[in-house]
C-alpha cells in the first residue's frame, strides 16, 4: 500500500505557527506529507512551526503556500471539509471513519483527495465549504466541543492509517473519473458569467448564496471532464441562441418598417 497518495491537508488562514507545526508532527505519524497553507496569518516560513514539529520537518519544508483556497485545491478531485458546523450546506455530512473509507476508494482508483480545516478561531466559511464534496464531523461530547486544529487533523489521519490495511473493494472501470476542481471552478465561473449577464442573481444582495447553491448542486455531482464540457457546451449554445433570438427579432422589425407602404400607414390611422 505505499505507493498509495495520502490526501494532502489544506489549513485555510491558519493563525499560530505552533498549529502548523504540531499539525505536520501529526502528518508524519501518520504518513501524509503534502502540506497546504492558505493565507497563513503571520505568513511563511515561521521558525516556530519547525520547533513544534519535533523532527517531522519534512511536511513543513515542503508546504505550498496559496494566497486562495481555490487555487490550493484545484489539482484534487475529492476534497472533504473538517468542521463542527455544517453552516447550511447542502452536503453529506460523515464521521471521519467514512470519510477516511471514501478517500481511500478514490485514492486506489487514481485519484487526487484532501481534507480541509479551517482557521482556529473562525473554521471554514459557507464558500469555502461549497468547494468540497461532503463535510467530516467528529463526534465529540456536546458538553465540551473545543477542538485542537492538531487534533483534528490527528483523528481523520488515524482513520485515513487504518484504510492501508483493508483490501481495495471492487471498482467499476466504466465509470469516467472525477474532474479536477480546476475544471469545475472554470465552469462555475462560465456559467455565472452568463446568469450575470441574464440578471438571474436577483436581488444583488442574494447573489453569494444563490452562488454557493448552484454550486453545491454541481459538488455534489463530482462531474468528469466529459460532463463539464458538455454543461459548458449547453451553457454556449443558450447564451448563443439567445443572442440570436434577438438578431431576428431586429431584423423581423426592420424588414416590417422597411416594406410599410404609405397607403398601409393611411389605412391603419382609418381603422
Amino acid at each position: 500500500m505505499s505507493e498509495l497518495v495520502p490526501p494532502c491537508v489544506i489549513l485555510n488562514a491558519p493563525q499560530l505557527a505552533e498549529n502548523i507545526g504540531a499539525v505536520a508532527r501529526v502528518m508524519a505519524n501518520f504518513g501524509l506529507y503534502d502540506l497546504r497553507l492558505v493565507r497563513p496569518r503571520d505568513g511563511w516560513p515561521q521558525e516556530r512551526a519547525w520547533a513544534s514539529a519535533s523532527g517531522a520537518d519534512w511536511p513543513l519544508d515542503n508546504a505550498k503556500v496559496f494566497d486562495r483556497l481555490e487555487d490550493a485545491c484545484a489539482d484534487l478531485h475529492l476534497l472533504y471539509a473538517t468542521t463542527a458546523r455544517p453552516r447550511e450546506a447542502r452536503l453529506p455530512v460523515i464521521t471521519p471513519r467514512q470519510g477516511a473509507a471514501e478517500l481511500g476508494m478514490a485514492v486506489r482508483a487514481g485519484e487526487k483527495v484532501g481534507l480541509l480545516f479551517g482557521g482556529e478561531r473562525a473554521g471554514l466559511e459557507t464558500l469555502d465549504i461549497a468547494l468540497c464534496q461532503a463535510i467530516i464531523t467528529i463526534p465529540i461530547d456536546p458538553k465540551f466541543r473545543s477542538l485542537n486544529l492538531a487534533q483534528a487533523v490527528a483523528l481523520n489521519a488515524y482513520e485515513w492509517r487504518l484504510t492501508l490495511d483493508d483490501a481495495p473493494p471492487a471498482a467499476f472501470d466504466e465509470v469516467a473519473p472525477p474532474a479536477d476542481h480546476g475544471v469545475v471552478l472554470g465552469f462555475y465561473e462560465h456559467l455565472e458569467k452568463e446568469l450575470d449577464t441574464s440578471g438571474f442573481f436577483f436581488p444583488p444582495e442574494k447573489r453569494p448564496s444563490m452562488i454557493r447553491n448552484l454550486r453545491a448542486v454541481f459538488a455534489r455531482s463530482r462531474l468528469s471532464e466529459q460532463e463539464v464540457r458538455t454543461l459548458r457546451g449547453v451553457v454556449t449554445a443558450l447564451t448563443r441562441g439567445r443572442g440570436q433570438v434577438l438578431a431576428r427579432m431586429a431584423r423581423a422589425t426592420a424588414f416590417a418598417a422597411k416594406t410599410k407602404t404609405p397607403n398601409q400607414g393611411q389605412d391603419d390611422e382609418r381603422d
